[in-house]
């Protein structure tokens, strides 16, 4: 991993921290439809709740994150089970970062904190043959219920508080020629609406023929219904691997956005299925030879995002392939994007940018936000996507959806309205509040709250007008308690 070249007695002492309690939270959760991606076929899942007590400058805060632990994402390994092997691991990675973050007796800033929580549970990956992504989840976890905490303790919203000098996030301190100041690199106001882009998982129905075990509750099932219902104009389609159905499913795609009401663009997921770029580079040009297709890619595609598995993704061989391949698509990173190296070495290879999530840090999307910052007067200025993780509301959702707009993400996939029920997971005297705090982001129907999508775009104003994302109070204790922290 990198190691600041700055001291930290010289990272901001404007805000002193330390982590009293934190205690964990499950919620078992089942998805409206199955959600296909690579190697995974989701049907249920548990929703992770973290709540932080501090001591924030001497007083006391709380903070709240929460994440839908989603199988084969963190871990892409077919031979293991998610019960059996890949969800105690991810158990195993909280369980590390919240010791962590109860060690800092009294950090100096968030910085500060933050930093030996990250840094420690990299030590502690390496040590472990732990893989940084799944470790970088304990930490992200972690920073978001602090974050939360802090901006509650200040009494200003996640924009306001990272234009303060309090925190101390220095990106130079993490990655040397980015800049010493957020406010440098943050736009100068966050973005209010976000366009909606529609997953289109490999299972999903496209059409009212292919509406087999529909839903009975309203919402919309099939990709013709969502077009029509939410006026999309943004798209994430997932790719196979395999030629012929890839082939034959994209056909069908642009049969259906044909009838579109609006132009739609998209982005396509290659899900880590190519052993190399080349072997990704001999399936795009087969699937270019269908005439729907090329004209699909040449009018409306935006990016493909991690065609290659992880593993070898930062391979040298990149490099030469893409510097080999000058018709290749931009190309950008997401499982690979695991610490703070990967950014940084997935541009010398050739790529093209990288995803945001939160379920990969703040802090590192902080970071990576000042590289392509100080690449802002080069032809290409790498891009900074917005990705997803099947999040709900009215934490996890609204917590990446306020980082989104403070980063300047403008689209973003989302997929937790399309495989879950609105907030159904919730009872329906918190459901209604939610809905009443945060009137812009929902709207209701048959009893049920449910994402507003206005013209292919989410209002996001009520999740920047809170401390970080959500304003309505859970009682977490109606949800299984976790033993964590010992």
């Amino acid at each position: 991993m990198e190691k600041p070249n700055v001291a930290r007695e010289k990272w901001s002492h404007k805000l002193t921290l330390t982590v009293k309690e934190i205690v964990f939270f499950q919620l078992p959760m089942e998805t409206r439809l199955p959600f296909q991606y690579g190697i995974a076929s989701v049907t249920h899942l548990p929703h992770i709740f973290v709540r932080v007590t501090a001591e924030v400058n001497g007083r006391h805060a709380s903070g709240l994150s929460s994440e839908n632990l989603a199988p084969k994402w963190f871990t892409k390994d077919p031979d293991t089970s998610f019960e059996d092997h890949d969800l105690p691991r991810m158990m195993m990675s909280l369980r590390h970062a919240a010791a962590l973050s109860l060690g800092p007796s009294r950090a100096v800033s968030f910085f500060d904190w933050w930093y030996c929580v990250y840094q420690g549970q990299m030590e502690w990956a390496a040590e472990t043959g732990t893989p940084p992504l799944l470790a970088s989840l304990g930490v992200s976890l972690l920073e978001r219920a602090v974050l939360d905490a802090c901006c509650r303790d200040a009494g200003t919203p996640l924009f306001d508080w990272l234009r303060t000098a309090s925190h101390g996030i220095e990106p130079a301190a993490l990655r040397p020629g980015t800049s010493h100041s957020l406010v440098d690199i943050l736009p100068a106001a966050p973005i209010s609406k976000i366009h909606l882009r529609h997953t289109v998982g490999l299972g999903d129905p496209l059409t009212a023929a292919q509406a087999a075990d529909r839903p009975s509750d309203g919402l919309p099932f099939t990709l013709e219904e969502h077009l029509k219902t939410h006026q999309l104009t943004h798209l994430k389609i997932k790719l196979s691997g395999d030629l012929d159905q890839d082939s034959e499913r994209l056909c069908s795609i642009h049969e259906v956005l044909s009838h579109s009401a609006s132009p739609v663009v998209f982005t396509l997921d290659g899900n880590e299925n190519y052993q190399s770029l080349g072997q990704f580079r001999e399936h795009w040009e087969s699937l270019l030879q269908t005439a729907s297709v090329r004209a699909l890619v040449d009018r409306s595609l935006i990016y493909v995002e991690q065609p290659v598995h992880r593993t070898l993704a930062l391979d040298e061989s990149i490099q030469r392939e893409f510097a080999e391949w000058q018709e290749a698509p931009k190309v950008i990173i997401d499982e690979s994007d695991a610490d703070l190296a990967a950014f940084p070495r997935a541009l010398e290879l050739g790529y093209s940018g990288t995803s945001h999530k939160n379920c990969k840090g703040v802090v590192k999307s902080l970071v990576n936000l000042a590289t392509i910052r100080a690449h802002r007067n080069t032809s290409e200025v790498p891009i900074l996507s917005g990705e997803d993780l099947m999040n709900v509301g009215p934490v996890a959702l609204h917590q990446d959806l306020a980082v989104c707009g403070c980063l300047g993400i403008n689209h973003a996939e989302r997929n937790g309205h399309h495989y879950f029920r609105g907030l159904s997971h919730l009872s329906p005297a918190e459901q209604h509040q939610i809905a009443a705090d945060h009137p812009a982001l929902y709207t209701q129907s048959d009893g049920l709250v449910h994402l507003a999508v206005s013209n292919g775009t989410l209002d996001i104003r009520d999740c920047l007008r809170a401390p970080f994302g959500y304003i309505s109070e859970l009682d977490l204790n109606q949800f299984d308690r976790v033993d964590v922290v010992n």
